[in-house]
């Protein structure tokens, strides 16, 4: 009788940090030119160091994108040589999308667009099966979109953006206890065209409290507009209490 306690003991405490870091199984080749043969398993704790930080939108994004892989290879591990992925502009979402499935907009499989529905419609390339996966309705709290959508634009003050942050920490842990089963919408989309275009005009809403002087180090143009919203004037708002 104490076995069996202690057993159920260290399978409780132990369930607990393996919900905390969700994975998928990936095949990739196993060199330059090598074959297709290389299986890997991806954490979400690796795309977070690829990221920057955990946060309730790569919670979201791993745990939606990965239901909608299983639906794409429902009887094998995800080929991230044959998918590409079209997602919405959300800095969290582009970075799974290209980090679960391997696409790269040079070669025709990632691009970017918030006219979809979905937070990514994902595609496999043999055959064309195409889904589209999104949050339910009311799963998320509706502070953290109208909080950060202040912080965009420079209006939410420093105690404010300490309020959005233990919110989407307590939503991300709340994310990470769910089936996902049960908080997405994933679709099949049927003759899906894939119609890949490049754009450059969004705002990488992670990192406003940046200098401007720095947005050299992303490698990317940054528009004068985007620029306004990393001035000093700006930054000064989100600074302290």
């Amino acid at each position: 009788m104490k076995n069996i306690i202690l057993i159920l003991f260290i399978v409780s405490i132990s369930l607990p940090a393996f919900a905390q870091n969700p994975s998928i199984k990936v095949l990739d080749t196993d060199f330059s030119k090598g074959r297709l043969t290389n299986q890997q398993t991806i954490t979400l704790q690796d795309v977070a160091k690829f990221h920057g930080h955990l946060c309730d939108g790569l919670a979201v994004g791993f745990l939606g994108l990965r239901e909608a892989l299983y639906k794409l290879y429902p009887d094998t591990i995800t080929d991230r040589t044959n998918t590409r992925i079209i997602s919405k502009s959300s800095p969290c979402l582009t970075d799974i999308a290209i980090y679960l499935t391997g696409a790269r907009y040079q070669f025709n499989t990632f691009y970017v667009s918030d006219s979809i529905k979905y937070a990514f419609i994902v595609q496999r390339t043999d055959n064309n099966k195409t889904y589209g996966v999104k949050l339910k309705a009311g799963v998320k709290p509706p502070a953290i979109d109208s909080l950060g959508a202040l912080a965009n634009k420079g209006k939410l003050e420093a105690c404010k953006i300490d309020i959005l942050h233990q919110l989407e920490n307590n939503f991300t842990q709340q994310l990470l206890k769910s089936n996902p089963k049960e908080i997405f919408i994933i679709e099949e989309i049927k003759n899906y065209t894939w119609q890949p275009t490049l754009q450059n005009i969004f705002m990488k809403t992670d990192i406003l409290e940046i200098p401007v002087k720095l947005s050299i180090v992303f490698r990317f143009k940054v528009s004068s507009a985007f620029r306004s919203k990393l001035s000093t004037p700006f930054r000064s708002k989100l600074s302290t209490c």
